[in-house]
């Protein structure tokens, strides 16, 4: 038994090895390459096959994901070789592991039958998650080699929205009939051999493939084997359909303790399932667009890419926030008379500002994380504005009164330590109403909150900041 540290710790010893393996194993090919002796080449060949070997039965000896997170972890040429040794009916498995951007290398690194193999060993529900990035030629072979069924399950899965609950559906369902008894379900099981992962509940339908019920797997184990399906069965289902919100199925996972539910078209006929793993996927997916977004980041970036590929995933959001850089100078720009006379305006400005950010960057948060669990809507919206500007109300008062002394401590001007007190309680009170109402409208246009949301708060509360300090500071010191 390994627990979670342990397995992370031999996780890293794993990588550690490979990488060294992967230098020793070029340092070698180097000195044997440029050595003359006799049979060359034989022995080159020799060496390069003894890495070869090792490295292979490392990766043969790890999971998918394990071996995902060692590529992930490799530049881009180690990375490729490392790929080129593993068995080609794993290709599938861990192209589904890897991120996105590491996925494109190693996709365009195979050749179609490579491509094609590697498909071919994965499940329908697999086949959907992999389907978008494989090259049109190849997922028109991909399609010509499944038969009626599952090219049909493909098509139905890839016509889904991302998002949504049909992408992330599972076709293998196990389904029994209502009048048979638990001993006759219990035979049929047995003859199955292997269960699907997650099978928590089979799935209770009539002769029209509409559910009725669910039956758990522990009721199975302890209702008298006489007793029949119905009178054993939960008619209290939750039921997803393909075209709901994959985050609202989330939500029902971890409101209701889900480890799987059916999936059902509008005529009640079951086709499919839902997992928690996919869930769990999903959920792991969309927390790391988040905060990828929070930075202004479009796309996950790989960490080996080529210089220009990392620049064209950040120029975006800095290019905005150059601008508004060049506002926020411009603002400093109208009061240069006023710094010129009370130089202190210049030390303490910058104060100003960044608890601003800081406090707008909290707010939007909160909102975020709100909208994205449904807590927040326009019922309630009123009272989460009037909620935050409370508390920055409160904040401003105590760490603007904090900062006040202090500035009279350094100054001996009570006129200024006023201004740094009234100026860092409105600019945290404009940080609220920012941080509440940015997210909020781009909610309403339909664009993601979390996107870029702490960039213009960041340039709302520096501008506004400025703005009010040096502008108090204008009218009462001057």
């Amino acid at each position: 038994m390994t627990d979670i540290q342990e397995s992370k710790d031999k996780l890293s010893d794993t990588l550690d090895h490979v990488v060294t393996l992967l230098k020793k194993h070029q340092l070698v090919e180097r000195l044997v390459h440029n050595q003359e002796m006799p049979n060359h080449e034989l022995v080159e060949s020799l060496v390069h096959r003894q890495n070869k070997i090792e490295l292979q039965n490392i990766l043969n000896a790890l999971h998918p994901a394990d071996v995902a997170h060692i590529l992930e972890a490799l530049p881009l040429d180690d990375r490729l070789y490392l790929w080129d040794l593993v068995k080609v009916d794993r290709d599938g498995d861990i192209l589904l592991e890897v991120s996105d951007a590491v996925r494109h290398t190693l996709i365009a690194d195979m050749d179609s039958k490579e491509l094609l193999a590697a498909a071919e060993q994965l499940d329908t529900d697999q086949l959907a998650d992999l389907a978008p990035d494989l090259p049109k030629d190849v997922l028109q072979d991909l399609m010509d080699s499944l038969d009626t069924l599952n090219r049909e399950r493909l098509q139905s899965a890839l016509s889904y929205p991302e998002d949504s609950v049909g992408a992330l559906m599972d076709f293998d369902v196990v389904t029994i009939r209502e009048d048979i008894t638990i001993e006759v379900a219990l035979r049929y099981l047995r003859r199955l051999e292997v269960l699907p992962d997650h099978t928590d509940k089979i799935f209770v339908i009539d002769r029209f493939d509409s559910i009725k019920g669910v039956l758990p797997i522990t009721n199975m184990l302890v209702k008298d084997l006489d007793e029949t399906v119905e009178n054993a069965m939960a008619e209290d289902v939750v039921l997803f359909h393909p075209e709901d919100v994959a985050t609202e199925a989330a939500k029902a996972f971890e409101r209701y303790d889900l480890v799987s539910a059916p999936v059902v078209d509008h005529n009640n006929k079951l086709i499919g399932r839902l997992t928690v793993d996919e869930v769990m996927d999903y959920i792991r997916e969309e927390s790391d667009a988040d905060r990828l977004s929070m930075a202004g980041l479009r796309e996950e970036e790989d960490f080996f890419s080529s210089v220009w590929d990392s620049v064209s995933n950040r120029w975006a959001w800095l290019a905005i926030n150059l601008v508004t850089a060049l506002i926020a100078s411009r603002v400093i720009g109208l009061f240069e008379n006023s710094i010129g006379q009370v130089v202190a305006l210049a030390a303490l400005m910058p104060i100003v500002a960044g608890i601003g950010g800081n406090s707008g960057n909290q707010t939007t948060t909160m909102i975020v994380r709100g909208l994205a669990i449904g807590q927040i809507s326009g019922s309630n919206m009123k009272s989460q504005v009037n909620k935050e500007l409370g508390v920055a109300l409160v904040n401003g008062l105590i760490w603007g009164g904090v900062l006040g002394g202090v500035t009279y401590a350094l100054y001996a001007d009570y006129r200024l330590s006023l201004v740094m007190t009234a100026a860092i309680t409105l600019n945290l009170l404009l940080a609220a109403l920012m941080g509440v109402v940015i997210p909020l409208v781009m909610n309403q246009f339909g664009k993601d909150p979390a996107v870029g949301s702490s960039v213009l708060i960041t340039a709302m509360t520096d501008s506004g900041g400025f703005f009010i300090f040096l502008g108090l500071a204008t009218i009462f010191l001057l």
